[in-house]
């Protein structure tokens, strides 16, 4: 049984992100994709959940597949909007019984257009207890937003909310950044609200211009107007768009590492080139 919560004692990890595929032919280019960075010995992969669980099935068989095909685990995203308790012990069963026992518990963003769902859960803090307290000997991690999450009222109650999810669960992992103070700042407030919980910076390698500000403006992550200007001059020339995306992220992961950051979660957008150019820039490619 290998679980992050330890690993994460043996020094600075490197974790990739995916997202589950929409089809099987989706599916058979996400595990090649998988394999291919195999080359970089990860410490653990995950894989994303579909809003109210619209790819429950698919993250879980592929959250499997990954655990069994690779040595390092692969955990598995879980949210509590729109579900059940009965639905998650389902679901956590099925991963107990093929050997996953790591969890990310997330609360889940809500539809934008429609009324509130049902379920049995409001807060992550209760999907955590409940992972924790089902057999199965999970290790369990949760979400952490550098620049507040979008939905707190104050930077305050973020990191009150946070440091106490943080004393139920093994570690976090950060929504995306593109400057290396939003993450010290969080650090060091939760450090004053005496929490040493490990919280590893997510790094996201942009392949699309458009779509990094998309993703950025949802989540209320600044975009710094030099890489705005940057991203701009490139847009249009994929390679280049890519060759810049991993140049800032090698330069912002490397301040991290400096920082005494406990390791770095690569958002891959599910391509395998950047995240293995930039664990090689960082001269922590195995040899």
């Amino acid at each position: 049984m290998t679980r992050i919560g330890d690993l994460l004692a043996d020094g600075p990890s490197i974790s990739l992100e995916f997202s589950p595929p929409k089809d099987d032919e989706a599916e058979k280019q996400l595990l090649a994709v998988v394999d291919e960075l195999a080359v970089i010995e990860p410490t653990f992969t995950s894989v994303t959940y579909g809003a109210l669980g619209s790819t429950r099935e698919r993250t879980r068989d592929v959250v499997i597949e990954l655990n069994r095909r690779h040595p390092f685990p692969t955990m598995a995203h879980l949210t509590c909007v729109g579900h059940t308790k009965d639905e998650i012990r389902e679901l956590l069963d099925a991963y107990a019984e093929q050997g996953v026992h790591n969890i990310l518990a997330l609360g889940g963003d809500p539809p934008a257009d429609a009324p509130p769902p049902g379920g049995d859960f409001r807060y992550a803090l209760e999907l955590v207890e409940l992972v924790h307290d089902h057999p199965g000997d999970f290790s369990v991690g949760v979400a952490a937003h550098p620049e507040k999450h979008p939905r707190s009222p104050s930077l305050e109650t973020d990191r009150r909310y946070l440091a106490e999810k943080l004393a139920a669960a093994d570690f976090a992992i950060t929504q995306f950044f593109w400057s290396v103070e939003p993450y010290l700042r969080l650090r060091d407030e939760l450090a004053a609200l005496d929490c040493d919980t490990p919280v590893i910076p997510g790094v996201m390698l942009f392949i699309n211009v458009h779509s990094m500000r998309r993703m950025a403006d949802m989540n209320d992550a600044t975009v710094p107007d030099e890489l705005w200007d940057r991203c701009l001059a490139v847009d249009g020339d994929p390679k280049a768009v890519r060759l810049l995306g991993t140049e800032v992220c090698a330069e912002l992961s490397q301040q991290l590492l400096d920082a005494g950051a406990p390791g770095l979660h690569l958002y891959t957008m599910n391509r395998s080139v950047a995240a293995i150019d930039l664990v090689q820039r960082l001269g922590l490619a195995p040899h």
